[in-house]
């Protein structure tokens, strides 16, 4: 379930509130007397000003039913403070931990559990992704301070993509080559393990799961921050559930890597496109069929269910391979859509 965020500029940037909404935000932590004018009325406001839609206090006792208490955890005297509040009944609070900060938030989960109060937690953009998944249940809210729209989309990357993906055997039906044309490698910032890669398609109603170049082989070194995920046109998920075509992915983006033990995100430092030759791959799983078109090479692999790689050279009708069938199988401009779709 996707958190609620708050996003709370740095410093006054239209930028940042206009890219916020753009992606989803409702909720910010700022002056109403710095807000543009065309955002009044559209967006949730928490700040301690008496207008804001939220007034944040200091003072857990002054509570109302739209104030929220603002608390700074550094010690057991703190903890306790945030316990006692929740014994009065107070609903949310925003909770800035300074020092163990994990373990903080994780005593704090489970001890505020019985009372329904809500944590809210400070955070910069780079602990989001830890913070969400506290206790597997992570906080309920993030209050989250930004300097850039960049930022803005790198958070709500974070929350928006899922833990694991389900991957299941689907089963290669053709292979043939179908000559040259230009495919994607994509270079991320990460080292990648055995048994990651990406999920592409054809169609974005059955993707498979393309392994890394971890492996190396006989004549090329291992590049394990890299997928070879195949030709320009194919499909990839976003973190945000949304697909993206290989064409468009640039430095800077962010990508889903996959695997059986789970979903984790990684930034693009290059994207390489090439002219080279070219095999598909069909697949079937259960009643679905799709394709997959992957440069004609030894080091380009998928994985069979038991994550052992298969390279492209040596795949053949009557393999199996793990593949992933997305709950939304039409798209429009790449998000989910209810609508009848055939795509071959």
């Amino acid at each position: 379930m996707r958190k609620e965020i708050i996003i709370a500029p740095i410093k006054p940037d239209e930028r940042i509130l206009e890219r916020a909404v753009a992606r989803g935000i409702r909720a910010f932590y700022i002056d109403p007397e710095k807000l543009p004018e065309k955002l009044r009325g559209k967006i949730e406001i928490y700040h301690e000003s008496e207008s804001a839609d939220w007034r944040i206090v200091r003072d857990p006792s002054s509570i109302s039913e739209k104030t929220i208490p603002e608390m700074v955890l550094r010690g057991p005297e703190d903890y306790e403070r945030m316990i006692a509040a929740a014994r009065m009944g107070v609903r949310s609070i925003i909770v800035r931990a300074e020092d163990l900060k994990i373990i903080a938030l994780e005593n704090l989960i489970a001890d505020l559990a019985p009372y329904g109060t809500r944590i809210i937690a400070a955070a910069s953009p780079h602990e989001v992704e830890t913070l969400s998944g506290i206790l597997e249940k992570g906080v309920d809210g993030l209050l989250v301070a930004v300097s850039s729209p960049d930022e803005v989309d790198l958070v709500i990357d974070q929350v928006s993509a899922p833990s694991r993906l389900e991957l299941d055997e689907a089963e290669v039906v053709e292979v043939r080559d179908i000559g040259l044309g230009e495919r994607a490698c994509i270079d991320t910032t990460s080292i990648l393990s055995v048994g990651e890669g990406m999920l592409v398609g054809s169609t974005s109603s059955l993707l498979t799961l393309i392994h890394n170049e971890s492996l190396g082989s006989a004549l090329t070194a291992p590049r394990p921050f890299r997928v070879n995920a195949g030709a320009i046109h194919s499909y990839t998920l976003a973190p945000d559930g949304s697909t993206r075509y290989l064409s468009e992915l640039r430095a800077g983006d962010r990508v889903l890597v996959v695997s059986k033990r789970g979903v984790r995100i990684a930034s693009i430092g290059r994207v390489k496109i090439e002219r080279r030759p070219l095999r598909l791959v069909r697949i079937r799983l259960n009643d679905i069929e799709g394709s997959v078109i992957v440069q004609n090479a030894e080091t380009i692999a998928l994985l069979s269910p038991d994550e052992a790689p298969i390279s492209v050279t040596e795949i053949k009708p009557g393999d199996r391979i793990l593949a992933h069938v997305p709950r939304a199988r039409a798209r429009h401009f790449g998000r989910a859509v209810d609508e009848f779709i055939i795509e071959r």
